[in-house]
Parts: C-alpha cells; sequence; structure tokens
C-alpha cells in the first residue's frame, strides 16, 4: 500500500500521545542505559564482523535493541547502537559465554575503537520503556 499525504499526516498526529505515553511509563521505572560506539575494522573485515557481531548478540537478559550499522561514510567502520535496562545488565552480558566467545572471535577483525557516547533512552519507535 502507497504511502499517500493523507496517511502520513494521520500517522504524524498519532505521534505526540505516542511519544508523550512512553516518556511517562519510562519515568515511573528506572532509566534505560544507551551505548553508541564506533568500531574501526581491519580492512576487508567490516562485513564479517558485523555478521558476527548481529549473530552473536541474540539471547542477552536486559538487553532492549542491539543495532550493528555500516558506517556510510567509511567501508572500515561499525555503529553499535546499544539499549539496556540497567547499565547493570550491560556488565553482566560481558560475562556471558556467547559474548566472550564473540569478542575472541572478532578481536583479529578489530582495528580500534572511535567514538563512545553513553545515553539515557527516553522511548521512541520501536524502543518500549522496561517494566518498572
Amino acid at each position: 500500500m502507497p504511502i499517500t499525504r493523507r496517511s502520513a499526516l494521520a500517522a504524524l498526529a498519532t505521534l505526540p500521545s505516542v511519544m508523550a505515553h512512553t516518556m511517562a511509563a519510562n519515568r515511573e521505572g528506572s532509566p534505560m542505559y544507551g551505548l553508541i560506539g564506533k568500531i574501526r575494522c581491519v580492512p576487508g573485515k567490516r562485513d564479517a564482523l558485523a555478521g558476527l557481531l548481529a549473530r552473536a548478540t541474540g539471547a542477552m537478559p536486559g538487553c532492549i535493541s542491539y543495532i550493528v550499522a555500516k558506517d556510510a561514510a567509511d567501508a572500515d567502520a561499525l555503529w553499535v547502537t546499544e539499549v539496556w535496562d540497567s547499565p547493570a545488565s550491560h556488565k553482566a552480558s560481558l560475562s556471558l559465554p556467547a559474548v566472550r566467545a564473540a569478542i575472541a572471535e572478532g578481536r583479529p577483525m578489530i582495528a580500534g575503537f572511535g567514538e563512545r557516547f553513553e545515553t539515557e533512552p527516553v522511548g521512541g519507535v520501536g524502543l518500549a520503556p522496561p517494566a518498572g
């Protein structure tokens, strides 16, 4: 079904109430924890590392969202955007056997790290606040 001006305006009209509900619900619970980080890959290894990260991070308790994205301007860089129910869940994930194995397998494909930002997500499309 094609997007029409009418359907786009109708969807946009609901956005303020959806965002207000999401933000209010999050204020009632504990704040979420977010990380956005750049990984510089060994030349030619970006796709392999992206696949590994996407596969190895399927079952992490407390992980609300884990997105691996190619940098549009740098053929050897990835961005990882994470949303967790708490900083403790993120820290605990680093001890999971699957995560430790992915780190060991991926380390030879990593040339270094770039920017790293800690955030406090409040909600948005596809992101529900944690139960609390």
